[in-house]
């Protein structure tokens, strides 16, 4: 797996468990000597696991850091304590009842923290080669291959939790673009829209920017469907759709709102330039037929009306919307294929045949 993990605590510590790592599989190991050194490392790079020492004061406090955070939460954070003190030249002895206790406190304190894992390793005494080669006992040479296996396998497993992590995301990511996206036109839809509006003026009161709407209607669209079937009229979208997006700056946004009708946010674009982007865009969609097949090419005119953000109006969007509506409808009724827009202070009406 192509994973980084990082790893904190003293020299002793980063000896014993970058060698541990470097047995279970070649990751990308980066090290720091204390958790306030670690959380930089952090924000820049994100590791995929982090291996900690318990003994150091503010280890359950970088934990609780990362987890606070949504865009790191999901490193998978492992605690080791070194708790089962072993007297030279003997076996280890049964931990006392006080001592198990305190194991269980360090544990759950951890636990609560936002570790992921608790692991308890004798590292002064099993990892020291030069005890074990004196000691030739078979129960260590047990104790320490085992140690080493309970480690390797937290690894593992915090491992397999961060790639569950990867594939839900990226799941999650393709489900929300189909969810967001009009399959058809290739634009997003209006669940899009109804999320990314209240985001762009929130942006562009924030920065003191004007921001606008274009509301496009396909004109006498029920009678090509009437005339030459609903993929002819499919057709017709699909063409005008990518017509639409390759005729808009690259800062403004098209969206598909519903059966023919279109809105366009017009990022940074006050009352004035909205209008004239909306009179090209009906321009360049009536002066040039659509090439529907090797034998049809149909002329397709569209109505349209622009709105700019007021000061009164509601953070959603509503009201900005409702006037690009009103003043689309207003185009329709004076005839079809032009543009009705308004002024952002005065409500003065402009229109284009």
């Amino acid at each position: 797996m192509n994973a980084s993990i990082l790893v904190v605590g003293g020299n002793n510590f980063l000896a014993t468990f970058v060698q541990l790592i470097q047995q279970v599989a070649d990751f990308t190991l980066e090290v720091a000597s204390d958790p306030d050194e670690a959380m930089p490392l952090i924000q820049a790079q994100q590791p995929d696991l982090l291996v900690m020492q318990a003994g150091q004061p503010t280890t359950l406090e970088l934990c609780q850091q990362i987890k606070a955070q949504s865009r790191l939460s999901w490193i998978y954070c492992i605690i080791v304590a070194n708790w089962n003190e072993v007297a030279e030249g003997r076996p280890p002895v049964e931990s006392s009842l006080t001592s198990k206790l305190e194991f269980v406190e360090s544990r759950a304190n951890a636990l609560e923290t936002g570790a992921d894992a608790y692991v308890n390793l004798s590292l002064d005494r099993f990892f020291d080669q030069e005890l074990t080669e004196k000691l030739q006992a078979q129960w260590i040479n047990n104790a320490i291959a085992q140690q080493k296996r309970l480690f390797c396998a937290y690894i593992r497993a915090g491992l397999r939790r961060v790639q569950n992590h990867r594939e839900l995301m990226r799941t999650n990511d393709l489900l929300s673009a189909i969810a967001l996206s009009d399959p058809l036109t290739e634009l997003n839809n209006r669940r899009a829209f109804e999320w990314e509006l209240p985001r762009q003026i929130h942006n562009a009161r924030a920065r003191e920017m004007p921001i606008s709407l274009i509301m496009l209607d396909v004109d006498f669209f029920k009678s090509i469907n009437d005339n030459y079937g609903h993929l002819v009229g499919d057709r017709a979208l699909k063409l005008l759709s990518a017509r639409l997006r390759h005729n808009l700056r690259f800062y403004d946004t098209p969206f598909r709102y519903g059966g023919e009708e279109f809105v366009v946010i017009l990022s940074d674009t006050g009352f004035q330039e909205a209008g004239l982007i909306a009179q090209r865009l009906c321009r360049l969609i009536a002066n040039q037929p659509f090439n529907i097949s090797d034998t049809l090419d149909l002329t397709i005119t569209v109505s349209a009306g622009a709105a700019s953000l007021r000061d009164r109006d509601d953070a959603k969007g509503i009201d900005l919307l409702e006037r690009a509506d009103r003043n689309l409808l207003k185009a329709k009724s004076l005839g079809r294929n032009r543009v009705v827009c308004e002024e952002g202070g005065g409500g003065r009406m402009e229109e284009e045949g």
